[in-house]
């Protein structure tokens, strides 16, 4: 017999999940007095996670120095808005007549279905702004839904080396209620110092970790801020190691793959160029999206639309 026939076979080794590694550029946020945040989706290698299709990334912005958030009145089409917080406060005005404030570990959850209009503007007693602002692309068979606006304040979960909140979906055994139109997750983390903090994870789902602050390793690769590591769809657990001397903190998504091809140009997200020219034309022109009472300015007007065709694309470039 052969060496290879009589010697025992070395067991299998776990392989660690591959991650790639999106990083941020610096894009300026709409008006006049436009602050800069980092932008990771849609990126040139991979527009969505789940339906998570536009993640930003700001701060800690000195408000005093930078002038903070003012954005005017703005439509959206066919995408939910959520708005989450690490530090200050930001005053929300929409046509449903909702007058709402984002707060720190504070969910605000906007539907815009067919469409609606509003504006974000950072309260005269913030000093520092520092959050995210994800979209998520509604199905088609929802995208035309009624607009809708809701608020959740989930509590603190703790985990063993650091503490999770759950602001959409189920992760260590807390659910948000707020609803959505396809299975998604999303947390805030933080880590102790040189903990490491394994997750149970929907293995249809694929993932992304956001990184606030801190050094991570999320399945063996590293992640520095601003950083997100995505992660496809097959593990069953989430690995996170903060290999830094003081807390991090970061944001995790989730959710199954959105097969369906879109649009996304200015805060339109349609299936066809048809769809987002009518959907400006709508908002410079008509009375879709409602208007947005108390906001002490005028409305954004609508770029010009580009002169090339916009073309259907999928979660992957």
């Amino acid at each position: 017999m052969s060496t290879a026939e009589t010697e025992p076979r070395p067991a299998a080794q776990p392989q660690d999940p591959q991650v790639e590694v999106l990083t941020a550029r610096d894009v300026p946020l709409g008006g006049p007095r436009a602050m800069t945040v980092r932008r990771t989706l849609p990126h040139r290698s991979r527009r969505m996670i789940g339906a998570w299709c536009f993640v930003d990334h700001y701060g800690p912005d000195d408000v005093a120095r930078t002038g903070g958030m003012d954005v005017a009145p703005h439509p959206h089409t066919g995408l939910q808005t959520v708005s989450w917080l690490f530090t200050g406060e930001i005053e929300h005005r929409d046509s449903l007549g909702v007058h709402a404030f984002v707060r720190p570990g504070e969910l605000n959850l906007m539907t815009s279905g067919h469409g609606i209009c509003h504006s974000e503007v950072s309260t005269p007693a913030t000093t520092v702004l520092h959050g995210v602002q994800l979209w998520v692309a509604l199905p088609d068979e929802h995208r035309h839904t009624a607009r809708d606006f809701h608020h959740h304040a989930p509590r603190p979960v703790p985990l063993d080396g650091g503490e999770a909140r759950v602001f959409l979906g189920t992760l260590a055994g807390d659910t948000s209620p707020a609803p959505t139109f396809t299975p998604l997750l999303g947390a805030e983390l933080t880590l102790h110092p040189h903990a490491t903090v394994t997750l149970a994870l929907d293995p249809a789902f694929e993932h992304g970790v956001l990184v606030d602050h801190g050094d991570l390793r999320l399945a063996g690769t590293a992640l520095h801020p601003a950083d997100l590591g995505y992660l496809a769809p097959g593990p069953g657990t989430l690995t996170l190691t903060n290999t830094g001397d003081t807390e991090a903190r970061l944001i995790l998504l989730g959710g199954t793959p959105f097969e369906e091809e879109i649009v996304m140009w200015w805060n339109f997200i349609g299936r066809s160029m048809d769809d987002i020219t009518r959907a400006r034309s709508d908002w410079m022109t008509g009375n879709r999206f409602g208007e947005v009472h108390g906001y002490p300015g005028d409305r954004l007007p609508a770029p010009e639309l580009p002169t090339t065709l916009l073309k259907p694309r999928g979660r992957v470039r």
